[in-house]
């Protein structure tokens, strides 16, 4: 299958798109809420609630406004390359997990910005400079 005939297809079949779908394919991250669907022999993930896929979009496009100092870029507009990427999704839930109960295991995204949210209020109440500093002890990338 093309790109573009994939593309068309995937936005077929996939309502909420996951904004952390990469962190769940690569296991660093899981969610209550997320759905697996295969797609011309890929997979992708979508989300099963518009209320919890518009707040992750949110956490998403914050965490890329602040992990920019970071990965070393004044912002960040476009698509990052996948290993920064994986940084900021993979590192930005560990490192928000790790803020809030010194673990870096995120069995439930979902869950996680509930508990966040109880805490701070507002997804811009979060301590972002303490993320990003936690991101950086607890999630190292793919080494080899």
């Amino acid at each position: 299958m093309d790109e573009q005939a994939f593309r068309q297809v995937r936005s077929g079949v996939l309502a909420l798109p996951c904004p952390f779908a990469r962190s769940i394919l690569q296991r660093c991250a899981a969610c209550a809420r997320a759905d697996r669907i295969q797609v011309a022999e890929r997979e992708l993930v979508g989300c099963q609630e518009r209320s919890a896929q518009t707040r992750c979009e949110e956490f998403h496009d914050r965490l890329r406004h602040n992990f920019s100092f970071a990965l070393g870029k004044p912002r960040i507009d476009g698509p990052l390359p996948h290993a920064q990427e994986m940084r900021v999704q993979c590192g930005g839930l560990k490192g928000l997990q790790h803020t809030l109960d010194g673990s870096s295991e995120v069995a439930n995204v979902a869950q996680l910005l509930d508990t966040a949210l109880k805490r701070w209020q507002d997804l811009a109440d979060l301590p972002y400079s303490e993320i990003v500093h936690a991101a950086a002890l607890v999630y190292k990338g793919r080494r080899g």
